[in-house]
């Protein structure tokens, strides 16, 4: 993968798409939470979003007192996301690196994906993700992954995509990872498409 030609690829969409018009743009963070309401969170617990974008997750974990630490390959996407946060903006941390390619950073308690992994359908882009994941959260951590189901599409912002299922993930993540819960989740996009999603949370042995 061209890492300088995927940058330019996300920053054209989130330059030129308003955040509603975005194929996975979300309102309701319900089924997000579902999961998420199983994670024994502090205050100041650092939560890592792989693909952070323009999300209002990001608004909803910084009220819960969290510590999201913000990342995204595209550097349009943090601008936006900074400039809706605003003051709010201090309580994160912001990264501006592909996921594939090794990240340095403190810690992290919790690491949520939606809609990241699936676009890495090159095999060393995916080893490069799940090491940065391993080597980031600690032990007793958790992971909540949320991506294109086998009855997904193939195809999202113009690019290829990987679909997943539950092996999958757990093969991935390894033996250290207990399956907590999942579920299979039909998105509808703001366009009116239906978008299968598979759910699930991990926790790392202590």
């Amino acid at each position: 993968i061209n890492m300088a030609s995927t940058e330019k690829h996300w920053d054209t969409i989130f330059s030129t798409a308003l955040e509603t018009q975005l194929g996975w743009y979300e309102k309701d963070f319900a089924k997000t939470f579902e999961l998420l309401d199983e994670v024994p969170l502090k205050e100041g617990s650092r939560v890592f979003v792989p693909g952070a974008g323009v999300s209002g997750l990001i608004d909803l974990l910084v009220e819960r007192g969290v510590e999201p630490v913000c990342n995204d390959i595209s550097s349009e996407a943090l601008a936006k996301l900074k400039s809706r946060l605003g003051k709010r903006a201090a309580a994160c941390e912001w990264l501006c690196r592909d996921i594939s390619l090794p990240l340095e950073t403190e810690k992290v308690d919790l690491w949520i994906d939606r809609a990241v992994l699936h676009f890495l359908t090159d095999a060393k882009a995916r080893q490069g993700y799940f090491d940065n994941l391993k080597n980031l959260l600690v032990p007793g951590g958790y992971v909540m992954l949320a991506e294109f189901s086998k009855e997904g599409a193939m195809q999202c912002a113009g690019l290829d995509v990987m679909q997943y299922d539950l092996e999958m993930f757990s093969v991935a993540l390894g033996a250290e990872f207990r399956l907590i819960e999942s579920f299979s989740y039909t998105y509808t996009m703001p366009s009116g498409n239906l978008r299968p999603y598979i759910y699930a949370l991990y926790q790392r042995a202590a």
